[in-house]
């Protein structure tokens, strides 16, 4: 096994990561609660907000937020910077929740500096791995200049600061730093839901990744990544990671189950792998099943992975390549779950870097794509 590089470091120190970031934000649990007490209301709006890999995060967070927020919407900064006229209610308060690894994105700062610009009453929370970055610098000096600063500021283990292109132990941790906050005055209560998450992503590593490994050498040339609700957010952040890991060699997909089916179930094919992640809910898992044995009977992939946590799908006639069981279920309350999902696109997506004789950390050969993006220029 190659465990050389940043990125196979980084993938690996996740579960680590995730619990020295849990007594991370215990330790300052009062002045975060304080914090969110103070900014946040029922006439909140709250928009959780990246580029790429960090809008996925609020992707995936929103469906599952819902419950606890009942205003949160996720909105890419890419999007944010050419229409917050029409994403933003001026009149309404804001509560600004920015996700970035490096903070010096410059789609990160310009958001900011247009939801400062356009809403009369906004605070901002900043989830960033990089106490150097622009947005990390900004909170400091905002804390400095002001008796009380509209400014949180999260900053996870200098070790997420991923050094590898492609976000791993970044997106992870920042995804379930927001995940926390969502139930800051009651975290010490979830310290066994986070430690089965933790659990099921060390699972996967010992248990799975030399067949992963397997099915990443094979020759395929699509992806598909399948997930309902939250888990849609997952699948869409592994379909990036199989796709920038092999510099666009392996071109990918993502969908809902049920979305699929309305024409982009085409692109499967015999050059195609299927990854399904599937929920523990039953009510929801009847449609899961309906379209895995569509597929398996309709299709010849590469291969079919089947990821599932608890609650087994029970479909003896599909033919899966494999079958990746997160031992520690949920309960249905447990949104912490969803995360250790990612692993099983990372270790497909690094492995498939190898197979394609690349180096996973600086996988653009074609030098389309980097570390912070570059070649934006953001207009008054």
């Amino acid at each position: 096994m190659n465990n050389t590089g940043f990125t196979f470091n980084e993938i690996h120190q996740q579960p680590a990561m995730w619990r020295k970031e849990l007594e991370a934000l215990l330790a300052q649990k009062a002045a975060v609660s304080a914090f969110m007490h103070q900014y946040l209301t029922s006439e909140t709006d709250i928009v959780l907000t990246g580029a790429g890999t960090s809008a996925f995060i609020g992707d995936a967070i929103e469906p599952v937020m819902r419950g606890m927020w009942r205003n949160v919407r996720a909105v890419p900064t890419t999007d944010l910077i050419t229409h917050a006229e029409y994403l933003l209610d001026a009149e309404r308060p804001l509560l600004l929740i920015s996700f970035a690894r490096s903070g010096n994105s410059p789609e990160s700062v310009g958001a900011v500096k247009l939801a400062n610009k356009l809403c009369k009453n906004v605070a901002h929370i900043y989830i960033t791995c990089n106490k150097n970055g622009k947005l990390a610098q900004q909170a400091v000096e905002s804390q400095k200049s002001k008796v009380e600063s509209n400014i949180l500021l999260l900053l996870l283990p200098e070790e997420t600061d991923d050094k590898s292109l492609a976000m791993t132990s970044s997106f992870s941790t920042m995804l379930l730093t927001c995940l926390m906050l969502g139930h800051i005055d009651t975290l010490e209560q979830d310290k066994e839901m986070i430690e089965k998450a933790v659990k099921n992503a060390e699972a996967v590593i010992a248990g799975y990744e030399e067949q992963l490994k397997e099915i990443a050498s094979r020759p395929f040339e699509r992806g598909v990544f399948l997930g309902s609700g939250a888990l849609k957010g997952i699948a869409e952040e592994c379909h990036l990671k199989l796709q920038e890991l092999t510099d666009g060699a392996v071109v990918c997909k993502y969908d809902s189950f049920l979305g699929f089916r309305h024409g982009p179930k085409a692109v499967v094919n015999s050059k195609s792998i299927v990854v399904y992640l599937m929920t523990d809910e039953e009510k929801v898992m009847r449609y899961e099943r309906d379209l895995v044995r569509q597929v398996d009977a309709n299709n010849k992939p590469v291969a079919q992975i089947i990821v599932i946590s608890g609650r087994k799908p029970e479909m003896p006639e599909v033919k899966a390549d494999l079958v990746v069981e997160l031992p520690y279920s949920k309960a249905e309350t447990d949104f912490y779950g969803i995360v250790p999902y990612v692993l099983v696109g990372q270790l497909l997506g690094y492995y498939a870097s190898l197979a394609h004789g690349l180096n996973p950390d600086a996988p653009s050969v074609s030098g389309n794509i980097h570390r912070v993006v570059e070649g934006v220029t953001i207009y008054d």
